[in-house]
This record gives structure tokens, C-alpha cells and sequence, in this order.
């Protein structure tokens, strides 16, 4: 798997992402330990990138990039990505495309250690987000 990372998008990631960090691809539909968002509505259309401190097992796919970011996935998120992937930066927002289409024009970003989240309280999280849950 391959993505380009457009310079509007690197520039953003340089702003915000401590160098050395590994960079997760992932969903944001409550099906993973990272998504604080989800229901039927964001099956496939959302996703994010998590900075992490150190690598996640549970994401063992390597991306190709053109930056110097160690960027990971997992095959549960691979399924809704294709050929063509583009991260790009288009109104203040990161926007990620691939040969079919837009994916998702507002890509999450957050950063934390795999520890910080998962000593998070996930299910009462989500219960503060009930009300914006789909």
C-alpha cells in the first residue's frame, strides 16, 4: 500500500507531529481503540491519524510514503482504501482520496502513547459522545 502526501499536508504534520513518531491509518467508526466516534453513518468514511510514540502491534501493514513519518495501517482499515491514495490539505482541513474519490475531507489527527489510551476509559468516552454518535 502507497499513499503521497501532499507538501500542504506535510507541512501540517511537521506543525503537529513530533519527529520520530509513528503515524497510524486508521478508522474512526468506533471499531478500534483510537475512534472516540461511530455508529452505522461512519462505517468507511472516516478516518484519522493517530502520533504515536511507539509502534502498535495491532497496525503491522507499512505505507509507503514520500515523508520521512514511519506510517502504519491494519487490514481492517485497508479494506476502504484503494489505489491512488492522496493526504492533502484543502480548507484548513486534511482531506484523504484515493482513485475512487474523496474518502474522508476532514482526516482526524491526535497524538498520544499507546499507553495514554489504552488506560482511557473507552466506554464511558463514548457515553460523553453519545448525543454526536450516529
Amino acid at each position: 500500500m502507497e499513499i503521497t502526501i501532499k507538501d500542504a499536508a506535510k507541512a501540517y504534520l511537521a506543525e503537529n507531529v513530533q519527529p520520530g513518531s509513528t503515524l497510524l491509518l486508521t478508522t474512526d467508526d468506533g471499531s478500534n481503540r483510537y475512534s472516540t466516534v461511530g455508529g452505522t453513518c461512519a462505517i468507511g468514511d472516516k478516518f484519522q491519524f493517530v502520533a504515536l510514540t511507539d509502534d502498535d502491534p495491532d497496525y503491522p501493514i507499512t505505507v509507503t510514503n514520500n515523508t520521512a513519518w514511519t506510517l502504519k495501517t491494519n487490514a481492517d482499515t485497508e479494506l476502504y482504501l484503494s489505489n491512488g491514495l492522496i493526504l492533502d490539505r484543502v480548507f484548513n482541513q486534511l482531506s484523504l482520496r484515493d482513485d475512487s474519490g474523496i474518502l474522508d475531507s476532514a482526516v482526524g489527527l491526535i497524538t498520544y502513547t499507546a499507553e495514554e489510551k489504552s488506560k482511557l476509559d473507552l466506554k464511558k468516552e463514548m457515553q460523553t459522545l453519545g448525543t454526536r454518535i450516529c
